[in-house]
Formats: C-alpha cells, sequence, structure tokens
C-alpha cells in the first residue's frame, strides 16, 4: 500500500499559481448525493491548502456549509488529481469585489492520481471567455486580489 501524500506537488503547487480550472465536487445539501461544478477562482496558498472563491449564488456556497468534505479535480501533467480535503470559510463576504463572494480555504488531507491505470493525459483541457474579455480580466484581477488578502 502506498503512502498517502497530503501536499501538492511542485507541479501541482505551480499549475495553482496562474489562472486554472477544477471541477469541485460537494455533497449536495438537498439531495445528499454528490455534485460537480467548474470553478475558476482558485489557487494554493502554499502546497498544504487551496483558497477558492465562490458566488453567494451557487449552490456551491450552501453545499460547503452544509458539508465541508469536498474533494478538487485537477488536470495536471499528464495526468488528473483528486484533491481531498475539508472546506474553511476565510471571509464571507469576500471584501473588495463588486458582488456577494464568499472565500474559502480547503484543506488538504489527500492528493491522488485519479487517472485509469495505462492512461496519460495528452493535453490538459482548455477554456474561453466568451464574454467581455476586459471586464472578465479586470473581475479575476479584483477577485483574486481579494482572496490573496483574505
Amino acid at each position: 500500500m502506498s503512502e498517502v501524500v497530503t501536499q501538492l506537488s511542485d507541479s501541482l503547487y505551480a499549475i495553482f499559481q496562474s489562472e486554472t480550472f477544477v471541477l469541485l465536487n460537494t455533497v449536495d445539501q438537498e439531495s445528499g448525493g454528490p455534485t460537480s461544478s467548474a470553478i475558476s477562482w482558485v489557487y494554493a496558498v502554499d502546497r498544504s491548502k487551496l483558497r477558492l472563491a465562490l458566488d453567494h449564488r451557487s449552490r456551491l456556497v450552501g453545499n460547503l456549509k452544509a458539508n465541508p468534505r469536498v474533494t478538487v479535480t485537477v488536470f495536471g501533467q499528464e495526468t488528473i488529481y483528486a484533491i481531498n480535503g475539508h472546506i474553511e470559510v476565510v471571509q464571507d463576504p469576500l471584501d473588495g469585489v463588486p458582488f456577494n463572494m464568499c472565500c474559502f480555504d480547503i484543506h488538504i488531507d489527500a492528493v491522488r492520481n485519479a487517472l485509469f491505470y495505462g492512461a496519460q493525459l495528452v493535453s490538459p483541457p482548455e477554456y474561453a471567455k466568451v464574454y467581455d474579455q476586459r471586464a472578465a480580466d479586470m473581475l479575476d484581477r479584483q477577485v483574486f486580489d481579494a482572496m490573496k488578502k483574505a
């Protein structure tokens, strides 16, 4: 049995130092079942903690406050990682952003390779913002700056 990794590797830490998207897996507060949503306001505070911000209109805020257990799925170098952890509210509402948001920290419990045996990720998926790029860049800057101050 292999040892459980509880911190981000150098390559994963580097991924979380610039804008990336992840799948945030939570427990739905109403159904009790699993749910998954793509988010991009996430970065690594250090190798054992991720920070994320969510719009209060998102169901995820209620899910996380009701059940702090999460899994973050991230597309890394040649593989996919599942990062298991537990959530803590850092700032609610998040100061310095133009709408009501909540800032959370994920304390990492385990980092696992989640790609099936014998496979290698050829390239990570890419996304494009399809609204006003200038407005998107400005909002991203505001949110990340506020998250770093929280």
